[in-house]
């Protein structure tokens, strides 16, 4: 049994999908889920392979505590051998906590199901390599990188059941929570436009932005930007940002430090565009402009633009 845990509290998303569709592949799954997601929306987990979905509405899923609490009594209550997390904030929480309760195994940031040895595929070496891990103890733990796999529809609506664990008191009180602005979340976006501090200045993004938009892309900084104060933090992507694995990712005026291409590295295809030919990204890279960003990408996106026009 593959017991696959979501947090659903502020509903489903692309990664949810892709963990039901990663569990499914390696057996019967069961969703364990918090939050107060409708359960209509839940049971749209079930065209993705879960047989059923148990929901606690009382659990704080900003708890990993009471987290890790509800997932080990959901594995015992329904005989689970292995759980599945998605690989974002709450599985780096709870995963390895459970790990311990457990007495499991963990992989953590698997980008490919198990091998026919049993072993999983893990980045390691800031992305430069494969890591490939084997786990010994017969209860087994996955945290999944978003975008690993596609999600995959492959059944019905499945019941959504309502449960009491009786997980005790939590240890964390939130105080207030601030979401992240944009319309697509950057863990989860198939495409993205990033730039750096060759855009000299926060009032020159509106070419990311236009960009972004004409292929409905979410868009990113490198790390100086946001410690500056042009863009918000959560666009940081990087080795001390986020970590994304999207199809595409253009990097604008961006020169390419190992710190940077250890969050993005991970990416389908690389563009860059920079006016340095010498920049580090270029070697990274599997397209590279060298030019002005602010010539280049105003033309890129009106040329994207006219594109999309003749295919209406």
């Amino acid at each position: 049994m593959i017991l696959v845990y979501i947090n659903s509290s502020n509903g489903l998303s692309k990664s949810s999908f892709e963990a039901v569709t990663y569990g499914k592949r390696l057996g019967e799954v069961v969703v364990i889920t918090n939050g107060n997601t409708t359960s209509d929306t839940l049971s749209a987990l079930g065209e993705y392979g879960a047989s059923k979905v148990l929901v606690e509405r009382n659990v704080d899923g900003e708890d990993a505590q009471q987290l890790t609490k509800l997932v080990a009594w959901a594995a015992q209550e329904v005989g689970a051998n292995t759980v599945i997390f998605s690989h974002d904030l709450t599985g780096k929480a709870v995963a390895p906590r459970l790990s311990v309760r457990w007495k499991a195994g963990l992989v953590s940031g698997a980008i490919a199901l198990p091998d026919a040895d049993g072993s999983v595929r893990v980045n390691v070496f800031s992305g430069k390599a494969i890591g490939k891990v084997q786990v010994q103890t017969s209860n087994k733990i996955i945290s999944l990188l978003p975008n690993s796999i596609q999600p995959e529809k492959s059944g019905a609506s499945c019941a959504v059941n309502e449960i009491s664990a009786n997980v005790g008191s939590g240890a964390v009180k939130v105080v207030s929570t601030k979401k992240p602005e944009g319309e697509i979340p950057l863990p989860e976006a198939e495409l993205v436009v990033s730039a750096g501090r060759g855009l000299k200045g926060p009032e020159n993004w509106g070419i990311i932005e236009d960009l972004a938009k004409s292929i409905n892309a979410a868009t990113a900084c490198s790390r100086p930007v946001a410690d500056i104060g042009w863009r918000p933090h959560h666009e940081h992507v990087g080795q001390t940002g986020v970590a994304i694995r999207p199809n595409l990712y253009i990097a604008v005026g961006i020169s390419g430090a190992i710190q940077h291409l250890a969050g993005v590295n991970g990416s389908k295809v690389i563009v860059v565009i920079n006016t340095d030919p010498e920049a580090p990204f270029f070697k990274a890279a599997d397209y590279g402009i060298v030019g002005d960003a602010f010539e280049v990408v105003p033309k890129l996106t009106a040329a994207i633009q006219k594109f999309k026009a003749t295919q209406l």
